[in-house]
């Protein structure tokens, strides 16, 4: 039986109500990499944004940015989740970081706030800001993988912004399958049972799962992405959003916009959060910085 739209959107609201993510082990909060921060407001279509600005060292004048996009299931609202990877990526791929503070569903409904990640994206790369607009990276986890990769096809579609990479961590990128047939022996079952709570608050119209900025892994989408920024892909073994993942990989590969797809054994989704070790979690974000690093060198 569907889930009752009330039921979804209620839900919904109350998951944005809860705690914040618990604070991370010392070992992976990455507290010791300084970090100069900055409350900042971003406007879009959909009304200002709030952000938080991690300036890298030395400052942002002449430097790139990268635009980060927190997870929640399209419908929490914890950027501060994503301080230690902003830290990690201002400090190691000298850049200027901006951890968006998007508005989620069902305030915000599909397309809203994949909309609001491309007018963020290119009110970032304006030659007014104080970092250097043209060059600009874009990423997310999980919800926020599934925003940056909306906002890199928009940018494709339309010509604008040039986006020099897109980092997408464990990405939601088919919206068409119910999260119980994503399921297989030997991953977690989360998301299994708030799929359905994520997708209708989200998504409500089943048809509009089919559009290729809320399933750009699904069947329906089979357009030419030659083009689109190269892509850093993060996926987990235990984690039933793997597979979308590792099909999206397989079209950007084709389209020859793959950096890499790292597939990481024995973890599931949203890792760096729910207790994998140091050892997991640093080579990862050092492969994050080094992908930005390398395509913002001039």
């Amino acid at each position: 039986m569907p889930m009752p739209q009330w039921l979804a959107d209620g839900l919904a609201r109350l998951l944005q109500k809860a705690p914040g993510p618990s604070r991370l082990p010392a070992e992976v909060a990455f507290a010791e990499i300084p970090a100069v921060t900055e409350e900042i407001t971003v406007p879009t279509r959909h009304g200002e944004l709030c952000a938080t600005s991690y300036s890298p060292p030395g400052g942002a004048a002449g430097r790139g940015v990268y635009v980060n996009f927190h997870g929640g299931g399209f419908v929490m609202r914890h950027p501060e989740q994503d301080d230690p990877l902003c830290r990690f990526i201002a400090h190691h791929a000298q850049v200027t970081v901006l951890n968006v503070d998007y508005i989620p569903s069902p305030q915000s409904r599909f397309p809203g706030p994949v909309e609001q990640a491309y007018d963020v994206v290119a009110w970032a790369a304006s030659a007014q800001r104080p970092w250097e607009g043209a060059r600009v990276a874009v990423g997310g986890q999980s919800a926020g993988g599934a925003l940056a990769a909306g906002a890199a096809r928009l940018a494709l579609e339309r010509g604008a912004p040039h986006i020099d990479v897109q980092v997408l961590m464990y990405p939601a990128l088919d919206l068409t399958i119910p999260s119980a047939r994503k399921w297989s022996p030997g991953q977690e079952k989360f998301l299994v049972r708030m799929g359905p709570v994520f997708n209708k608050a989200y998504c409500p119209n089943v048809a509009l799962r089919h559009d290729r900025l809320a399933s750009p892994a699904g069947a329906s989408d089979s357009e030419d992405l030659t083009g689109i920024a190269p892509a850093l892909i993060v996926s987990a073994e235990k984690d039933i959003l793997r597979d979308e993942a590792a099909r999206y990989a397989a079209r950007l590969r084709d389209a020859g916009a793959l950096i890499d797809h790292v597939d990481l054994a024995g973890v599931g989704h949203a890792f760096n959060m729910l207790g994998a070790q140091r050892e997991v979690v640093l080579p990862v974000y050092q492969r994050i910085a080094e992908s930005v690093r390398r395509a913002q060198q001039v």
